[in-house]
């Protein structure tokens, strides 16, 4: 039988809570002014206000109960990110650290305004919280690190809820009004540096939750120790300091760039030390540091609670859990990443008519565009297109960051569209491949021989779902821990005709949908997944066998083990066809629970990437060497 698979001529071989309910009239925004407050003020103000901006019922965060008062003020940007989705994840909280006295409210307003720290959040959008010690003689100590503790469980536990009764359920407002969690930032200035260095960034359960610092004029107690990789930035720190900020971040090479050394991790460089000893505190300092340093970074939640933590008071929080993990940031500032991915938003009502039995379709995408698709140079069919779907708890751009797409697209330039999907799940199968051919068609610059599909979680199932909707537009897929889709019939009729590359990935701690953690091994959903497509290439199905191979149940064609980021251990098996070209595959990572992770980006671009869909003839082509 003549096979729909070809390999290009350069083969040799031949041979993923909760998003909205509606997709309608979607905002990643609250329509907030500016506040500048004392952290009492904030804690008065923030119920009333999500009250009345969410329809939720939400209450102060216990947590904060006992929170030392007259130390804190928070200044709140413009515009914060809502909480009535994943959205508030990108909301980035800078939290500076003085032992400087304040008279008044306006007086402290005034210093950060000096610093420019106002300007850098209105530009981000989150907050800017301004801590002064408890004991105002004696200075920082060991009450301001429970005070730091408290604060670290109030501002990371977004979306908690506690069901009060059938009517009721009570929202945390501290997270929503001035919380956050990917963008995490702190400046520590004299005192306040020496207490960031001896008790914050010594204990694990606080450093690793952070993606960079600015230390001006601090010292550190020559016991204590960095707990974690941070990105560091020093002002007039000692041998002793750099030393130890250099061990935790592995730095084995180092640099000179505008007039400062720097160290760093070659395999990992967002693990990097700067040294300034001639700089002084000031908004010109604070304005380098934020868009040279610290939004080149972001931490991303991917443990288990509790495996390196205490069982705390407040452990049973929402992302209360350490280490985070480390990874590349690329920052969106007015709607563009400074290495021209542009995150355009689109409202319409151009799917109206795919549409649920309630009313819903998609109405809401972003489309991640690099520069030379709208400035006329890129030349027509030249750029790759991703249709990346997020999951169930996600909002598209935050989910997009935290997988690593953003900053991938940065560096391959290819485009990214991105649907609000969870209202419209139902009609998947037809909305999905309406969007890309609304892409395809909008822009001539989009290559339709590189269309490729993934997603995470929901994201996942909605993959599968635009598979089974129309795989011809599709040159390969990768549906991430992917929740369960039961395929029509005359769905999988397109098969005798069409073949698909595709990659299935879970985790060792994923759900019990696509991994049996008990046991060690896939699971039966995922079992199935791998069978369906071997039979749609026209390939030999699995007959399992998990005591004569262990996880995957199988022995496949090829099978690789690497490492995720440098962190985590990765498996892949691969199945190839009679042509030799790897068409079904599964990857497994250890450690990892069910969670966007940034290192699976990568993982699913260094799949996909090899595969071209000839647009006339519809037949998959493989090419070994494609980048």
């Amino acid at each position: 039988m003549l096979r729909k698979i070809l390999c290009a001529a350069l083969c040799l071989c031949l041979t993923l809570g909760s998003s909205s309910a509606s997709a309608l009239n979607y905002s990643q925004h609250f329509d907030n002014d500016s506040t500048f407050e004392t952290l009492e003020e904030a804690r008065a103000n923030e119920v009333a206000y999500l009250n009345s901006a969410t329809g939720r019922t939400y209450v102060t965060d216990p947590a904060m109960d006992t929170y030392p008062q007259g130390t804190t003020y928070v200044y709140r940007s413009a515009k914060m990110y809502t909480s009535l989705s994943a959205a508030n994840r990108m909301n980035t909280n800078i939290l500076i650290y003085t032992d400087q006295s304040f008279a008044d409210k306006a007086e402290a307003l005034a210093y950060l305004q000096g610093l420019g720290l106002t300007s850098q959040i209105d530009e981000a959008s989150g907050s800017v919280v301004l801590v002064t010690p408890i004991d105002k003689e004696n200075g920082f100590g060991t009450a301001d690190q429970y005070a730091y503790y408290q604060m670290q469980s109030a501002m990371f536990n977004i979306g908690y809820s506690q069901k009060v009764d059938d009517t009721t359920t009570n929202y945390y407002a501290d997270s929503a009004y001035y919380g956050g969690l990917t963008y995490r930032y702190l400046i520590g200035v004299g005192a306040g540096a020496t207490f960031l260095n001896d008790y914050i960034a010594s204990t694990l359960d606080y450093i690793s939750r952070v993606a960079g610092m600015l230390l001006v004029n601090g010292g550190m107690e020559k016991i204590r120790q960095v707990a974690a990789p941070v990105p560091v930035y020093l002002v007039n720190a000692s041998d002793a300091i750099i030393e130890k900020y250099k061990s935790a971040n592995d730095a084995e090479a180092s640099g000179y760039e505008n007039g400062y050394q720097y160290y760093y991790n070659q395999a990992k460089p967002q693990q990097k030390v700067v040294v300034n000893q001639t700089a002084e505190l000031n908004a010109a300092l604070i304005d380098d540091v934020y868009h040279n340093f610290f939004i080149k970074a972001l931490r991303v939640p991917v443990l288990k609670a509790g495996l390196y933590s205490a069982s705390t008071l407040y452990s049973a929080y929402n992302w209360n859990q350490a280490p985070y993990s480390l990874g590349v940031r690329n920052a969106i500032i007015n709607g563009k990443t400074k290495d021209g991915i542009n995150v355009i938003e689109h409202q319409e009502d151009r799917f109206k008519d795919i549409v649920t039995d309630k009313g819903e379709y998609i109405q809401t995408w972003y489309e991640m565009l690099p520069d030379e698709m709208l400035d006329g140079t890129a030349k027509d069919g030249s750029i790759p297109l991703i249709l990346m779907c997020h999951g169930g708890g996600d909002d598209p751009v935050q989910a997009a960051d935290d997988l690593g797409w953003l900053t991938l697209a940065g560096q391959k330039h290819f485009a990214i569209v991105a649907p609000l999907h969870t209202a419209a799940y139902d009609v998947l199968s037809s909305a999905l491949p309406a969007l890309v051919k609304y892409m395809l068609d909008t822009y001539p610059q989009l290559d339709r021989s590189r269309v490729y599909a993934t997603g995470y979680s929901m994201g996942g199932g909605a993959t599968n779902r635009a598979l089974y909707g129309d795989a011809s537009l599709f040159a390969a897929a990768v549906p991430m821990s992917a929740t369960p889709y039961k395929h029509l019939d005359d769905q999988t009729a397109q098969f005798a005709r069409v073949d698909i590359p595709v990659l299935f990935t879970t985790c060792t701690y994923d759900t019990s949908t696509h991994f049996d953690s008990k046991n060690g091994i896939i699971a039966e959903d995922y079992q199935m997944n791998i069978n369906d497509y071997l039979s749609y290439n026209e390939m030999p199905t699995v007959t399992y066998d998990f005591q004569k191979y262990p996880i995957s149940g199988f022995q496949a064609d090829t099978y690789k083990a690497t490492v995720l980021n440098g962190e985590y251990p990765n498996y892949t098996w691969m199945f190839l066809n009679q042509a030799g070209v790897p068409m079904v595959g599964l990857s497994v990572t250890e450690f990892l629970p069910h969670g966007l992770y940034e290192g699976y980006a990568e993982l699913a671009w260094n799949f996909m990437k090899h595969y071209t869909r000839n647009p006339q003839s519809g037949a998959v082509q493989y090419n070994a060497y494609a980048d």
